[in-house]
């Protein structure tokens, strides 16, 4: 196991009754890194998170984080889903608590601690707005603030944008570029966006069709932050056009580009 490597998962298998979902999938997430993991529908993405929250458990293969083995219940990551699911009934400011909250914390505690992060998500002055008085991308940034400030060793974003138009998703993902650039989370993202895997990570893992396996781990060496250079914008294109070839084509297990 590489020492730097904060995730690590090994030959991780998984089935539920006689379909098999995951078939020993390799990987790994540095300490800093931001990673996608990309695939066809229906093959396991959402199932490797559930496998890391403790929903589910590996019917084969090892999970590591820092170097030991994860068990259920293990409160390592901060999981954001494809919808923003806040409370209509609660302000902003009371959605973004909600996860320390549930952790124990008083309520009282919970609003100092998320208060000075209202400004740097741009959501100062709208901390006593409700869900519905917010745009879509406003609900996705305190939806994200509420994953953060519970101070979890690692992200888990699974299509935090898909439901936006695609406008704001563009948007959103130059702000998470900016946002991550300034803090350096430790994130891994699933997606059915190429092009969002390649402007934010610095690995990419495409899965086969289910079960799953690693077909490619794609290196994204495009220096930060990303934006509209030419040059950039044509080595962005070539990898997205490599990652999309993998996807449309599948190649057999073991085979890497960087």
């Amino acid at each position: 196991m590489t020492a730097a490597a904060r995730l690590q998962l090994r030959g991780v298998q998984k089935a539920f009754g006689e379909t098999e979902v995951l078939a020993g999938v390799d990987l790994q997430v540095h300490e800093g890194e931001f990673v996608s993991i990309l695939g066809p529908s229906g093959a396991g993405k959402s199932t490797l998170f559930q496998l890391l929250i403790g929903g589910i458990r590996p019917d084969g293969g090892t999970i590591h984080f820092d170097r030991a083995p994860l068990h259920n219940g293990t409160a390592r990551f901060a999981f954001m889903p494809q919808r923003d699911a806040l409370m209509p009934w609660r302000r902003i400011l009371d959605n973004t608590t909600l996860g320390l909250e549930v952790q124990g914390m008083d309520r009282r505690a919970a609003r100092a601690k998320v208060a000075p992060l209202f400004a740097e998500f741009g959501l100062q002055g709208f901390e006593r707005h409700y869900p519905a008085q917010l745009s879509g991308g406003m609900r996705q940034r305190a939806a994200l603030l509420r994953t953060i400030v519970q101070d979890r060793d690692m992200l888990l974003l699974d299509e935090p944008f898909g439901a936006l138009d695609a406008l704001t998703r563009a948007a959103m993902q130059r702000w998470l570029q900016t946002m991550w650039k300034r803090h350096r989370w430790t994130a891994l993202l699933v997606t059915h966006d190429v092009r969002e895997a390649v402007f934010l990570s610095d690995r990419i893992y495409v899965l086969s069709p289910r079960p799953a396996r690693v077909l490619h781990e794609f290196h994204v060496p495009l220096p930060r932050p990303r934006d509209a250079s030419s040059s950039r914008l044509e080595e962005a294109s070539r990898i997205e056009a490599m990652v999309l070839a993998t996807l449309l084509t599948p190649e057999p297990a073991g085979e890497q580009s960087s």
